[in-house]
């Protein structure tokens, strides 16, 4: 109860804390790899990654992310980013999101296909998303064209200016 006589129940008690983990995989060639998902009928570009389970750090999360998604073994490397201030999910309005950024590298190579141009969904990825409601695709971005406007979510743009800013002479 509050001081008031009030419930001290807030409004969001059914509010739940979403955290999130990603990864900024450059490569050899001076790209920035993102991935283009189709949401619930939203286009999204996006930085590879996804949600933390229990029982999981953030390093395991992203490196199992990778894998699930990619099929791709990586190294998870320094800190990037998490987010400080308060983000309602784009999805759900219940839930705040937390999100963790990482530099990854690559273990092996990519064997997924890899796309040109941004929401290039093959036949099986549409069908896919008919099941699911949800598809995602991969393609790098050079670095000379990387910027916030990349990316899509808030999070992911305040990252992506910090990266190029931290790597602002990458050779």
């Amino acid at each position: 109860m509050a001081l008031d006589g009030s419930s001290s129940e807030r409004k969001y008690s059914k509010s739940m804390f979403n955290l999130r983990v990603y990864g900024i995989l450059i490569n050899s060639q001076r790209q920035v790899l993102v991935s283009d998902e189709l949401i619930r009928g939203s286009y999204i570009t996006k930085f590879p990654g996804g949600g933390l389970e229990f029982g999981e750090g953030t390093r395991d999360c992203l490196r199992r992310e990778f894998q699930e998604e990619m099929k791709l073994k990586v190294e998870i490397g320094d800190h990037i980013y998490t987010t400080d201030y308060f983000q309602i999910s784009a999805f759900n309005p219940e839930h705040q999101i937390i999100s963790v950024y990482y530099f990854a590298k690559a273990l092996e190579p990519i064997r997924v296909p890899l796309r040109n141009k941004p929401f290039d969904f093959d036949e099986e990825q549409l069908r896919v998303y008919e099941a699911t409601r949800e598809t995602e695709t991969f393609r790098f971005v050079n670095w000379d064209d990387f910027s916030a406007e990349s990316v899509t979510l808030p999070i992911d743009k305040i990252v992506a200016a910090i990266v190029k800013e931290k790597l602002i002479h990458l050779p």
